[in-house]
């Protein structure tokens, strides 16, 4: 690890299109080594056609995503499988083998991606569950989970190769309001704990700003504004200021552009 540069992760430039329509449009951001960093913007902004391109699921149409001094999209499949390995990723919808229990979903990486003994698995398995606060739960399957204790269980396999970079792909959605606290609350603890960097992609103002030490809004294709999460709610900035205060008017439409609607009706 290039522990000397500040930045784990670096995006300059980033364009990417479905088709004919844009999605990014020069995209230029940071990731601070061991800080919680926010990517906020209103949905199909473009969030998580950043993560695949984070992760090299997908390939730039220009500009470059660069992890740990590496551009992603010119490594080959054995160089982003190692850079994968280095990775964590809390899926939207949790992503659990919903045949494995609990404990075989958090083994399921180790065995998969080490050499370590049965028993060595054991104690870290239970040890991260443990952080968790599922240790518990280790012999339940996923059907008998809550969508909170769901949502841990994801964490906690997300970390279960003391990974350098963490990635929570809105990690809050569909959560009640003390699952929400508890997985935020997880959020800032492990990656304070573990020493590792987070990337919380998320429309969850008011949580994003409690845990993430920085904050990037993405909108129209394009970083309109970024921060210190601490001073957010007092920003001047109008994409900001609506955006965190959910105002109806502002820079964010309701309406995509389109013809007026007499017109499209004939009339």
């Amino acid at each position: 690890m290039n522990a000397a540069h500040p930045h784990l992760v670096e995006i300059s430039d980033l364009h990417y299109a479905y088709g004919e329509r844009p999605v990014l449009k020069g995209v230029n951001l940071g990731i601070p080594r061991g800080k919680v960093v926010a990517i906020l913007g209103v949905s199909g902004c473009g969030k998580s056609t950043l993560l695949r391109l984070l992760t090299g699921q997908e390939r730039p149409a220009r500009g470059q995503v660069r992890v740990d001094g590496q551009v992603v999209h010119r490594l080959d499949n054995r160089g982003l499988y190692a850079l994968r390995r280095k990775m964590g990723m809390m899926f939207q919808v949790s992503g659990l083998f919903t045949d494995l229990s609990v404990f075989d979903n958090l083994a399921f990486p180790m065995r998969e991606h080490t050499d370590l003994p049965e028993a060595m698995i054991r104690d870290l398995v239970l040890m991260k569950l443990h952080a968790v606060g599922l240790r518990g739960a280790h012999n339940l399957m996923p059907a008998e989970l809550s969508g909170g204790m769901e949502r841990r269980v994801a964490l906690a396999r997300a970390i279960a190769l003391d990974p350098m970079l963490v990635i929570y792909d809105e990690p809050f959605a569909g959560l009640d309001p003390i699952s929400l606290n508890v997985i935020a609350n997880l959020i800032r603890r492990l990656n304070d704990a573990l020493g590792v960097t987070s990337v919380v992609v998320t429309y969850d103002v008011s949580e994003s700003l409690k845990v993430a030490d920085y904050v990037y809004f993405i909108d129209g294709g394009v970083v309109v504004a970024e921060g210190p999460a601490a001073g957010m709610l007092e920003s001047q900035d109008p994409f900001v200021h609506q955006f965190v205060h959910a105002e109806p008017d502002g820079p964010v439409a309701f309406q995509m552009p389109a013809p007026p609607l007499s017109q499209a009706l004939g009339v």
